[in-house]
């Protein structure tokens, strides 16, 4: 649910204190299938939010038509703050509305609310992985990091090494649908980055984390971004594909393929040159030799060579 329609449909219920899904679709733009899920949502999460059926019913807020948002209790207000915050850090509008409706709420439950909004962070941009779930853990880690707890994970490194360590989670991030916990450790300072789909067990240990003074999610993940993506895009390939392929690579690529304009067409299709980015010029033979003959890589040569390296390999097992 983003933050925005989340935002204005509390505002919408507490100004009219009560809307059918019907209307809340018609106020919002959206379909009236995404205004109910929307309203479940929020209810599904704690905030008191519920539906009257029959004739002249419709969704309300607990307490009636002039309900402010600042009744909210902690825990509901912590509820609402954890489904906003992910959306908000996508919007500069989204994020002033939850600046202002933390203004608004009782003075003792604004850290945890806070905290609840700062805690995760949604990352649209695609490194072109494979779809996962959302590992369970990822809930229990999520709550660690609002309450400020240490957490014993045992996690499996890259190389398949298995430790367990004590962490201060300071964030969570969703990436392609891939979960990374940034922390720190007791061995030093640095903040680290830990894919959630790695981690076998967390256990929430009684003892308070440590929160680096100024720490900022969204500042931290983007140097992890740009060191990540520098290490990805060592090698890049020109590639001409047809048109309508485009969004295919593109889906498989993320951010390492950048348009360079149209290519010459062939009969009655159409064409455009695009570069594609990996960290080898053998990985990326490697995810373009499935295209066959459906694209043409004019360059540069070493990755050439490894597609026609692989090509050789499969004409010799299967020629």
């Amino acid at each position: 649910m983003r933050a925005e329609r989340m935002i204005a449909t509390l505002l919408l219920l507490q100004a009219r204190g009560r809307v059918t899904a019907a209307e809340l679709a018609t106020e919002l733009e959206i379909s009236v299938a995404t205004a109910r899920r929307d309203l479940e949502a929020l209810s599904s999460a704690g905030v008191p939010v519920y539906p009257q059926p029959g004739r002249g019913g419709g969704w309300s807020l607990v307490g009636g038509a002039r309900t402010d948002l600042s009744g909210l209790t902690g825990p509901e207000s912590q509820a609402l703050f954890t489904l906003v915050g992910p959306g908000a850090s996508t919007s500069p509008e989204a994020q002033q509305a939850v600046r202002k409706l933390l203004r608004a709420l009782p003075s003792p439950f604004r850290a945890d609310a806070a905290a609840a909004a700062e805690a995760v962070r949604l990352d649209a941009g695609s490194w072109g992985e494979q779809r996962r779930s959302r590992p369970e853990v990822v809930d229990v880690v999520q709550q660690a990091v609002i309450d400020r707890r240490q957490v014993r994970v045992d996690y499996t490194n890259r190389t398949g090494q298995v430790s367990t360590v004590l962490l201060d989670p300071l964030g969570l991030v969703a990436k392609d649908d891939l979960w990374y916990l940034l922390a720190t450790r007791e061995d030093g300072p640095d903040v680290r980055t830990y894919r959630m789909d790695r981690v076998a067990s967390v256990e929430v240990t009684a003892q308070p984390a440590n929160r680096p003074e100024g720490f900022d999610l969204a500042r931290e993940w983007q140097r992890v971004v740009s060191y990540v993506e520098e290490r990805r895009a060592r090698v890049r390939a020109t590639v001409v594909v047809r048109r309508r392929h485009l969004w295919v690579l593109r889906d498989h690529f993320g951010t390492y393929l950048d348009v360079i304009g149209d290519a010459p067409a062939v009969g009655d299709e159409e064409r455009i040159e695009v570069t594609l980015a990996a960290h080898t010029a053998r990985s990326l033979a490697e995810q373009l030799a499935g295209w066959g003959s459906m694209i043409e890589v004019t360059g540069p040569e070493d990755v050439r060579r490894e597609l026609a390296r692989i090509g050789a390999e499969l004409t010799a097992a299967y020629g």
